[in-house]
């Protein structure tokens, strides 16, 4: 067809995220920009309004321009957000002019009353756990972009939709302690049955509250912070402030504390201060960017 190596991965990827899902779904496709203040008032509207929808065969598929220009050339976007709906692989509605709920709600309900799409049966069960999947993923890239509230909200929605799902509640507990709502975390840990209690993703979720547990005021916080870097050799100092700095978002203090106990003596009280990182490491996400460099700070001290 005449397309480069990297034309030709663009449309592989749309045919994977966007083109099969609209076999059988209606699928709403949001393109938009990081540095696009509309498309980001417009986000949190299509991701609520979607996963009220799932269960009817909607799915939310998003697009960056900056990243996907090739497929937004052949869209023809020149502005954003522009949002369209496509059933089986063919645009059907321009969505860009409903910025509200219910704007956004009515064009759908018509929508879907004029396509085949089934909701509800057939392989709803499957659609639903696949939707689910979306939004999870959905709700950890914006909850690692920083938005904690807003990855709150798209992981509640989850839990809604999939009570028993572990990763959509580990994600929520995870972003309550980000936003500062550790209370509210807590609460939902006490709720869970044992069965998603004990599930590895809720496990380490668990971790990012405990640490969260250390938090205290800012006054305390500079107090703690004066001590450790007026008695640099006193460990239980450095591990005090470590572990507050780390509960008060200050993550590169927490680390660079606890890297610097672990060069001056690794096998101070057992290793504390490496298992506090390691503690560190698993509540952020092992994946995470900044874990992912910590953890080469880590191994150039152990292993040099």
């Amino acid at each position: 067809m005449g397309l480069n190596i990297e034309e030709q991965k663009a449309v592989d990827r749309f045919r994977k995220d966007v083109v099969e899902p609209s076999m059988t779904n209606l699928v709403i496709v949001d393109f938009w920009a990081e540095w696009c203040g509309p498309c980001k008032a417009l986000a949190p509207v299509l991701e609520k309004v979607a996963a009220e929808y799932a269960d009817k065969g909607v799915v939310l598929a998003k697009i960056n321009v900056d990243e996907e220009q090739f497929i937004a050339s052949q869209f023809q976007v020149r502005s954003i957000p522009t949002v369209y709906a496509l059933f089986q692989g063919q645009p059907v509605a321009d969505l860009t002019s409903a910025r509200s709920e219910s704007q956004l709600k009515q064009t759908l309900d018509q929508l879907l009353a004029q396509l085949p799409i089934k909701g509800g049966d057939g392989g709803a069960a499957q659609q639903q756990g696949q939707d689910v999947e979306q939004f999870v993923a959905m709700g950890e890239q914006i909850l690692a972009d920083g938005d904690a509230e807003r990855a709150a909200g798209i992981f509640g929605q989850v839990v809604d939709m999939a009570p028993d799902n572990a990763p959509a509640h580990a994600g929520l507990i995870r972003a309550l302690v980000a936003a500062g709502r550790a209370d509210e975390a807590g609460a939902l840990v006490a709720s869970l049955p044992p069965a998603l209690a004990d599930d590895p993703a809720v496990k380490t979720a668990r971790s990012a509250l405990e640490l969260a547990g250390t938090q205290v005021d800012e006054g305390e916080l500079q107090t703690l912070r004066a001590a450790a870097a007026e008695d640099p050799a006193d460990m239980e100092k450095q591990l005090a402030f470590a572990e507050a700095a780390f509960a008060a978002n200050s993550r590169d203090e927490a680390a660079d504390t606890l890297l610097a106990m672990i060069e001056r003596d690794r096998e101070w009280n057992d290793g504390a201060a490496r298992t506090k990182l390691l503690q560190i490491f698993e509540a952020v996400g092992l994946e995470d960017p900044w874990v992912v460099a910590t953890r080469r700070r880590l191994s150039k001290i152990l292993f040099g």
